[in-house]
């Protein structure tokens, strides 16, 4: 009985960062035991498909929490182990009284108790066959949680994939969810659509600042080249040139011309007089260049000023006649259409038009950040409001709604499908990095405390099923 108690409240241990057991041969020192692995047996426990897991440091060390737990084990121990002396004294006090002649009844009290002692042992054993071997013997299939940590690492990942990263699991818990309305809900509350308008205008200015303008330029001007040099123009100037003849759209840009040359040839008029008298022959006389000059100079002006005030002058006409052949071949004139391609190719090569691009960047960018910084800003009442709106709709619009959660679901089924066992390594490797001997003194101060109760409910039931049996015995022999 003295070993018994011992080996009770031997089990307890220190409470020092080494774990130390006090039992005779203690975890320690025991033969085969597992609190002090070899450093091969380290490297297999935290070795997983040949990949070496670093130790986790929330199994591997105790908090303030954790030894207050260990502290509540040791005294459910005590409690446990002081019934088990209690039924031991009163199964050796009704044996003395029994033999001392005081009566049949010491015989049921001394199978009660004999029973008791039973139950409380067998259930010391198993309760002990956890977490240790019980007395440092190597007796099979105990020390279960420090032997048998990573395959049962294993057996929760794969239960954990099976059970809860299902597809079927996962669509029937979102689907019970109704993400779609609880969203609506929550987006149609206007502080939650400020909320989330404010996120997404801080997240808008940090992409903005991690774009460099000469990244954002490279591509804006690749693509625009790209597009342009997949698609030909020259059919579609064509068509809205047309257009624009058919509709008299060109006649004011006519007039405009019109009324800039008649104002530039008053304006200049010495300077056409000169120009004509400079290109006459040397040998002509200069009174005859000079009343030449001022005649063409004339005739222009005149021409100018007819073109100008006369709406059906004939040199509109030619010029609508111009216009609507260009159109046409631009169309249909294979020769028009690659002189065309040709500029368009030049124009976007030039340096001027990249520059072009690279201000436009620079000015919308500027433009967005001032937008999403203003919360004032149009940019910002417009996402609220459309935020406000979709909110009311997912609240109240159930295809809407069934959208949204089949989007949800298809993501949540992909990503579960896809990364299931990234997951659940997750878990096998956790559990195998964890050091064996911390790992049970962490379960056991978690759960140690209900264990104990496994023990004294063992003393009880073992007392009450012995002193049935022993009375039933009794009966039947009488």
């Amino acid at each position: 009985m003295e070993r018994a108690k011992e080996d009770e409240t031997g089990e307890e241990g220190e409470t020092g960062t080494e774990g130390q057991s006090s039992w005779p041969g203690g975890v320690a020192n025991r033969p085969g035991g597992v609190a002090n692995p070899t450093s091969a047996d380290r490297t297999r426990t935290g070795t997983r498909a040949g990949t070496r897991t670093p130790p986790n440091r929330a199994m591997n060390s105790f908090s303030p929490a954790d030894e207050e737990k260990l502290r509540g084990v040791r005294r459910m121990k005590l409690t446990a182990t002081g019934l088990l002396l209690l039924v031991a004294v009163v199964y050796v006090l009704a044996k003395w009284a029994g033999n001392s002649g005081a009566g049949a009844w010491t015989g049921y009290v001394a199978a009660a108790a004999e029973a008791g002692m039973v139950g409380a042992l067998a259930d010391w054993f198993a309760v002990t066959a956890l977490f240790r071997r019980p007395m440092g013997l190597p007796i099979p299939h105990t020390a279960i949680i420090p032997t048998k940590k990573d395959q049962l690492g294993v057996s929760l990942g794969e239960f954990v994939g099976e059970n809860f990263l299902s597809q079927d699991v996962v669509r029937q818990r979102l689907r019970a969810v109704g993400i779609g309305s609880r969203l609506g809900a929550w987006l149609g509350d206007p502080e939650h659509a400020d909320r989330v308008t404010a996120e997404l205008a801080t997240a808008l200015r940090g992409a903005l600042a991690v774009l460099r303008d000469s990244d954002v330029q490279a591509v804006v001007g690749e693509a625009i080249n790209r597009r342009a040099d997949a698609q030909e123009i020259a059919p579609g100037i064509g068509k809205t040139l047309e257009k624009v003849v058919a509709d008299g759209g060109h006649r004011r840009v006519v007039d405009l011309i019109c009324v800039r040359a008649h104002d530039w040839l008053v304006l200049h008029n010495e300077q056409v007089m000169d120009a004509v008298q400079g290109g006459a022959p040397g040998w002509t006389p200069r009174f005859v260049d000079k009343r030449v000059g001022e005649r063409v100079y004339k005739e222009l002006l005149r021409f100018i000023t007819e073109m100008r005030d006369m709406p059906a002058h004939p040199a509109r006409g030619a010029l609508d006649r111009f216009l609507t052949d260009f159109a046409s071949d631009l169309q249909s004139d294979t020769d028009t259409r690659a002189r065309v391609e040709n500029l368009k190719r030049e124009v976007l090569g030039r340096g001027e038009v990249q520059d072009l691009i690279a201000s436009a960047w620079s000015s919308v960018r500027q433009m967005i950040v001032s937008a999403a910084e203003d919360e004032r800003s149009e940019l910002r009442l417009r996402v609220r409001a459309s935020l406000l709106s979709l909110g009311a709709r997912m609240a109240t619009d159930p295809k809407l709604q069934a959208k949204v959660d089949g989007w949800v679901e298809g993501a949540a089924v992909y990503v579960v499908t896809t990364y299931r066992d990234e997951i659940t390594s997750l878990i096998t490797d956790t559990v195998a990095g964890w050091d064996a001997e911390h790992t049970s003194r962490k379960i056991e101060a978690h759960i140690g405390r209900d264990l104990q109760f496994i023990r004294i409910n063992g003393t009880v039931v073992g007392s009450l099923a012995g002193l049935l049996i022993y009375t039933v015995s009794r009966a039947l022999g009488a």
